[in-house]
């Protein structure tokens, strides 16, 4: 198996880990009140599970770079929603709508046109410290916009989540890179070891950026992490790592056409996916084990024994937060 093959098979393995990491961070979002701290959450069994979901799909991902180029295994992070879709589906008890569908074969349709425009070759490039320093910085400052105060904190921390998640991954393939290759450097030297602290910052700050994201569902975040992440990637790739398409203009305009495709697949998976989670829709079926109940209150037949005496009205429903 050549690189490039292997490179996309550890993504498509990598994606599979962070849909069903996606899926029970969001399940614990929806039964978590928005008070609950970081500290609390550490003590959750379901937590940690995802934790170890992303752990095992960022390992894969790393070992991806360093087969393939950001601008080949980036993109293939699409999948993750792809995936997610029929594991959310399942996890509420549903069928996969023809919304769904569509947006799958779209999305799919369209990474299938950028990996025949990306570049095949291993990675050869690093990032200097100057380099990453500033990448570090820029991104530290993009957060910290997104971050203010302001409407629908749930899709700019997703933003930020992406945008952090992206950079992690273009900082980690300069460590495997250089760890791979002692050609470009000592194994050990400040460049790396500062490369490997904003690694760990930008991995942990987009996990817990995207804990926050999902509690106002799983749809549109993800959507939004999906197309942030290869985004900012591929242009540090692009940029500073001397990463190419593949091809002249026809390459270009396939690029293109692939990337306005798999956007609007993502599109319009995340806005199927924000349906099967309005509040107005059946109720999803309990899961064993969960006590704590969701935030989304969803209006259910009052039982006889509990219907209010006669003459006195009952009381209006409760709301959700937005």
């Amino acid at each position: 198996m050549n690189a490039t093959l292997l490179a996309v098979a550890l993504s498509l393995v990598s994606a599979g880990a962070y849909a069903a990491a996606a899926v029970a961070q969001s399940r614990l979002a929806g039964r978590t009140d928005p008070s609950t701290g970081v500290l609390r959450l550490l003590g959750r069994g379901a937590w940690w599970s995802a934790v170890g979901l992303n752990a095992a799909g960022a390992l894969l991902h790393v070992a991806a770079l360093n087969y393939g180029p950001l601008t080949l295994v980036q993109p293939l992070g699409a999948l993750t929603l792809v995936v997610a879709v029929p594991l959310g589906a399942r996890a509420a008890g549903r069928r996969v709508g023809r919304v769904e569908w569509r947006g799958t074969a779209l999305t799919l349709l369209g990474l299938g046109a950028l990996l025949l425009t990306a570049g095949g070759s291993a990675p050869h490039e690093t990032l200097s410290l100057p380099e990453a320093l500033g990448v570090g910085a820029a991104t530290m400052a993009v957060v910290a916009g997104l971050g203010r105060p302001g409407a629908r904190p749930g899709l700019r921390h997703a933003a930020a989540s992406g945008i952090t998640s992206g950079v992690a991954s273009a900082l980690t393939q300069t460590l495997t890179v250089a760890v791979t290759d002692h050609a470009d450097g000592p194994l050990f030297s400040w460049r790396l070891l500062t490369v490997a602290l904003l690694v760990s910052a930008f991995a942990m700050g987009g996990l817990l950026l995207s804990q926050t994201a999902y509690r106002g569902g799983l749809g549109a975040p993800l959507a939004v992490v999906t197309l942030a992440n290869p985004v900012a990637a591929a242009a540090i790739g692009l940029a500073l790592l001397g990463e190419r398409l593949q091809g002249g203009p026809v390459s270009l305009v396939l690029a293109l056409i692939g990337t306005a495709a798999a956007v609007r697949g993502v599109v319009l998976l995340s806005r199927a996916q924000a349906r099967s989670t309005d509040p107005a829709a059946p109720p999803e079926a309990a899961v064993p084990g969960d006590q704590v109940p969701s935030r989304v209150v969803i209006g259910s037949p009052r039982r006889a024994d509990t219907a209010p005496p006669a003459g006195v009205p009952e009381p209006l429903p409760a709301h959700a937060s937005g």
